[in-house]
């Protein structure tokens, strides 16, 4: 699987939590957080794309995916720990910290990988 097929849903799913928690909570750092790493996310998953389209590995959108989704762990892991919310705390950490191990992955064996040219 490549990074970006995880990274825009991922992004999206962060986008679509913070503009719920702002409207349900008001919490402007529910706001700031979801729907700014989420949009984070989802250029980083199109900057991975379009590198992808052209045959290329973006490095940059990778370890930028893998910044947002360790801090993300760490930081809802330390909400999860002071709250014991299980929503969105350690759901949000949770997910993050999967999708880390999976940025940590790519980065470990190469990137993503492309088919082979057919002749």
């Amino acid at each position: 699987m490549h990074d970006f097929c995880f990274t825009i849903p991922y992004g999206i799913l962060l986008v679509v939590g913070g503009i719920m928690g702002y409207l349900k909570k008001r919490s402007v750092a529910s706001l700031g957080g979801g729907a700014g790493a989420g949009l984070l996310l989802i250029l980083a998953g199109y900057l991975s794309l379009k590198a992808y389209e052209k045959r290329k590995n973006s490095y940059f959108a990778l370890i930028l995916e893998t910044v947002i989704a360790a801090v993300l762990t760490f930081v809802m892991g330390q909400r999860y720990m002071q709250t014991n919310k299980i929503m969105p705390a350690a759901v949000v950490a949770g997910l993050s910290a999967i999708m880390t191990g999976f940025y940590v992955y790519k980065i470990a064996t190469g990137g993503n990988h492309f088919p082979a040219k057919a002749e």
